[in-house]
This record gives C-alpha cells, structure tokens and sequence, in this order.
C-alpha cells in the first residue's frame, strides 16, 4: 500500500506581504479622531473611485454599524466578532460569497482580518473586562486611511464634475456652430462648405463625446468657439494683442514687415489671392515655394539650421492657442505634435519621416507652421506641405527660423491693424 497523505487544514486566510503590512498599518490607529458616524459615509462613497462594488460597500456599512459607536472612542476597539453566516444573513447574501468580499476589502486595505485556529471569531478581555485584543475583523485601518480615502473620493467627485461639465460645453459649442454655420450670409458657398467640413471633421475626431477624454474635449472646444467667432467675422481678442506688441523680428528687411494676410480669411477667390499677396515680405521672412518634385532633390544631406526659441514659436503659430495647446517646454510642444497632426490632417508616415529627418524638436516646428499656415487657408494639403518641407530639409534648404519670424511678424501687423 501507498503511503497515504494526510493534508491538514489551513489556519486563517492566506498571509500577503500586503495583508502583513496592512495590519502593522491598523496598529498605528488614533482611536478617537474619527466617528462610526463618519466611516460609513465614507464606506457608502467608496464604490465611485472603483475599489469596491455596491455589495462590497453594503458588506462594509454592516460591519461598521455592527461595531457600538463608543468603540471609536479613545479606549475602544472596533472589532467585529459576527460569523460570516450572520453576516450574510444581515446582507442577504451566501456564506460562500461574504468570505471572498471579506478578503477583497482586507486586500483593499479596508479591513484587517486575525483568525483563530478553529475559525472562530472572539474577543480577549483584560481583568477590567475591557477588549485588548481578538480574533475578528479588525477596522482600525478605516482610521487610519480615512483622510487618504476622503480625498480620493473628493477627487473622483470633482473630476466627474468637470468632465461633466466640459462635456455640457462641447455639444453646446456643436451645435452653435452648426447654428452658425447656416445663419452665415456674408461668407461665400465655398467658405461655408469648408467650414462645415472642419466641423464635422472635428466632430468625427471627438467620435462619442461621452468617451472622449477631458483634454481633448476642452481643445476641440476652443476650436469650435473660435470657427464661430471666425464665422461671425468677429475682430481678434486683446490678449492675442498684449502677446504680440512686444515681438521683434531680427530677420525683417530695413525692419520692417508688409502684410501679405488677405482680408477675405475663407474666401478663396485667386483675385482675393492675388490682390492680398501683391505686397509680399521681404525675401528673408518667409521660405520659398516648397512645391518641388523629389526628384529635383538631389544635394547631400546638410544639418538644419538653429532652432528659434519657444516662445517665437508660440508667437508665430497663434493656432495652438485656438487648439488649446499652452506649451511651457519644448517636450509640451513634441508632445502635442500628434494631436495636431490629426487635427491638421497630416499623415502617420508624413509625421514620421519629418521625425527622422529633422529631429523631434525642428519636426514640431514644422508641423506647428503647417497647423498655422492651414488655418490661414494658405495650405490645401498639410500633409503634402510638410513633405515638401521634409524634403528641403534632406537637402539642407529649409529654414524654419525664417518661417517662423515672418509668421510672427505678420501676426503682429494683423493685430496691430
């Protein structure tokens, strides 16, 4: 005959270093700083930061209320000694089913769990007959956690509040826009037909607003109140102005820059064009035409010329605050390229290969001038624009800086005008 195993019965629930740690934590309890009263309010507010279910908390409630309410006094202990039968009798629920939410709040750092060996639940008393110690469901780490676990669930609360409340203002500012888009009278059939497609491109972008993230709902926001404003053909805010009026561009030929920005923003009439663009600006503010072939590309690679500083950028490109992008960094401005890639239409691959051409930071001055010059209506195809631009710098001719100060300076003039 085999030799015959005899397995014995486990003493307690199974010790984790977290359990451990949890209860060295119940330990250190100020018994008296906080009421019953208090943690099961606290245990009822639970279930909206996702650490436990609407049972787990019920479960909680119960045996917080199990405990007298002079037990979280000074020289209490708030030790529950009912068997799991009882309590599942109280909730309404299988004995089988409260230990295992019994052990999920003791993994949440809840509750703290010490059985006895034969699973019974009891209390030690001193010659006083007060409670030092015993078996049971300890909730002394309640005590302990309950400023960290009330400011969480103020945080949930207040975050659920804003999203809410930045969920209200972007349908609200969809439908204005569309409003407004069917009560513009001055602007010709194809400024509207564009500007509708911007709005339901956006919209596409956003997809099921209740899903979107907070961020991207307050930028797509932004845009659509200022298409309405653009719309309305309402003059520029005076921030953008207190921005500008101290710029300077080192660049500019005898100091000074002519506008080349057409009056007619969504029109796209070539006489429009053309009459706006006869005073062009110096040879040094702007780059050339970036509309040549690759195939004429054909000098070694060169490095790219200085980078100009951030907040040149943010001068020059007044499009990012209409996204509502406010980089303090160069790594906010990296961060943010793919996001305006999607809002400019710019393709993953045209991305990636400004990317490695040009470097992180030089491809996010790339794409910021493209978002800039596409909301001018300069550019049809961003995403051509900026290959072009990937190409010129592959040959070394590319000079963002140029770009850059002409965009700003031209910004300056609009304003100032």
């Amino acid at each position: 005959m085999g030799n015959t195993q005899t397995h014995q019965r486990p003493i307690g629930r199974r010790i984790t270093p977290q359990r451990a740690q949890f209860r060295r934590l119940a330990e250190s309890a100020d018994i008296g700083t906080v009421t019953r009263a208090q943690l099961a309010v606290l245990a009822q507010s639970l279930t909206c930061t996702g650490l436990i279910n609407g049972t787990e908390s019920h479960l909680l409630v119960a045996l917080i209320n199990t405990v007298p309410a002079d037990s979280f006094d000074r020289s209490g202990r708030p030790i529950v000694f009912k068997s799991n039968q009882q309590l599942a009798f109280e909730i309404g629920r299988s004995v089988g089913r409260v230990s295992r939410m019994l052990s999920s709040l003791f993994d949440a750092g809840l509750i703290t769990m010490q059985d006895s060996g034969n699973y019974k639940r009891y209390p030690i008393r001193n010659g006083d007959g007060e409670i030092t110690d015993g078996c049971g469901i300890d909730l002394r780490i309640l005590i302990v956690r309950y400023a960290e676990l009330d400011g969480l669930v103020r945080q949930v609360r207040a975050e659920k509040k804003a999203a809410d409340a930045g969920l209200r203002r972007y349908r609200g500012a969809l439908r204005n826009a569309r409003s407004a888009l069917s009560a513009a009278a001055r602007l010709s059939e194809d400024s509207l037909n564009r500007i509708g497609a911007r709005i339901e491109r956006l919209s596409n972008i956003v997809g099921i607003a209740s899903k979107a993230s907070s961020r991207v709902l307050r930028r797509a926001t932004a845009l659509l109140e200022w298409l309405i404003e653009r719309m309305m053909q309402l003059p520029r805010r005076s921030a953008e102005a207190q921005e500008t009026q101290n710029m300077t561009c080192p660049y500019g030929e005898n100091g000074m820059h002519k506008q080349i920005t057409t009056p007619h923003p969504f029109d796209e009439s070539n006489h429009e064009r053309r009459s706006a663009k006869a005073g062009s600006a110096s040879k040094w503010a702007f780059e050339e035409s970036l509309g040549r072939g690759r195939s004429e590309i054909n000098q070694p690679r060169r490095l790219p010329k200085a980078m100009v500083a951030l907040q040149d950028v943010i001068r020059a490109v007044p499009a990012l605050k209409t996204y509502g992008f406010a980089p303090s960094s160069w790594a906010d401005l990296t961060r943010a390229v793919p996001l305006m890639c999607r809002f400019a239409g710019i393709s993953e691959d045209a991305r990636a290969r400004a990317v490695e051409q040009m470097g992180e930071q030089q491809a996010a001055v790339a794409i910021a001038v493209t978002l800039e010059k596409y909301e001018r209506q300069e550019v049809n195809s961003p995403g051509g624009y900026l290959r072009a631009m990937t190409d010129r710098a592959a040959a070394g001719e590319l000079h963002l800086a140029r770009s850059v100060f002409g965009l700003a300076a031209r910004n300056s003039m609009e304003v100032r005008h």
